[in-house]
């Protein structure tokens, strides 16, 4: 053969393991592509990155979450009595006065392990802080690949489970929304800014949490027969629609849940009053 790209013997490994190992192609270059494919995965993590610094110093801040109507999304529902109260909101003193942190640190592991376990998040973040790979045609620098068969990675299999948890935690959210139609005096009929950006934010969770592969194979898996089943073939057919977009209504919807919660924390820490549009 005169094209190069004869297999190496495998007696031994070449240094770089993994693909590159004697089973391989005897092509020189780790890839072939030529354009900066580096650019996704490092949008990725920076993005992801901002995120988590911004989740954590709020989610450990304690303060300026709720203004009234509103509170934000990473305080809600209250599970402790060291929330602030919130007239006619989800006071919840589940677990009494002996927890002394942030009640954020109480909810959110519930929509962040719904985010963590996502089948879009794991290609985020496999591609962008693990490398595995970096890109489409690009090898992975590890030797080695055991899937998610071992700790901590099986743990992703629990996905489903956090999106049992994920859909009551939206609809709390969505009674909050309701709530944000009321004026600082809590007289109903009125709508400021802020309002306007829960039910964007509120939106875009159903959106992202609907799409879910999961919610996706809830409603339409293990049948057989769609002909049997019109109703559950018809909504498997619009979650379809959503998990087609299940990558942009991801990004959407953190992006939006941030925004919600600093614009609760603008207004909270007397930046700005919130506009009323009526």
């Amino acid at each position: 053969m005169a094209t190069g790209t004869e297999p190496q013997p495998k007696s031994g490994t070449a240094p770089g393991g993994g693909v590159r190992d004697g089973t391989r192609a005897a092509i020189a270059a780790a890839h072939l592509r030529t354009d900066r494919w580096w650019l996704a995965p490092a949008a990725t993590a920076a993005g992801l990155l901002a995120f988590v610094v911004y989740s954590t110093w709020r989610a450990f801040a304690n303060t300026d979450y709720y203004q009234a109507p509103y509170v934000s999304p990473f305080y809600s529902p209250c599970l402790a009595e060291n929330c602030e109260p919130m007239r006619s909101g989800p006071n919840w003193e589940i677990f009494g006065g002996w927890w002394g942190l942030s009640p954020a640190l109480l909810i959110l592991i519930f929509p962040l392990g719904f985010r963590l376990t996502c089948y879009y998040y794991r290609k985020a973040y496999y591609r962008g802080f693990w490398a595995s790979p970096p890109a489409c045609a690009v090898a992975e620098p590890h030797k080695k690949y055991s899937g998610e068969t071992r700790f901590p990675l099986v743990l992703q299999n629990i996905h489903r489970y956090f999106f049992y948890a994920a859909v009551p935690v939206a609809g709390i959210l969505t009674y909050d929304t309701v709530l944000a139609f009321r004026d600082e005096h809590y007289e109903w009929g009125h709508m400021g800014l802020g309002t306007l950006v829960f039910v964007v934010n509120i939106v875009l969770i159903w959106a992202y949490t609907l799409s879910c592969h999961s919610c996706r194979h809830i409603i339409g898996g293990k049948l057989k027969h769609f002909s049997k089943h019109p109703v559950r073939y018809r909504m498997w057919q619009w979650v379809g629609k959503l998990n087609a977009r299940h990558m942009l209504l991801a990004w959407a919807s953190l992006v939006s849940v941030a925004l919600a919660d600093f614009y609760v924390f603008l207004i909270s820490s007397g930046a700005f009053d919130d506009p009323r549009l009526f």
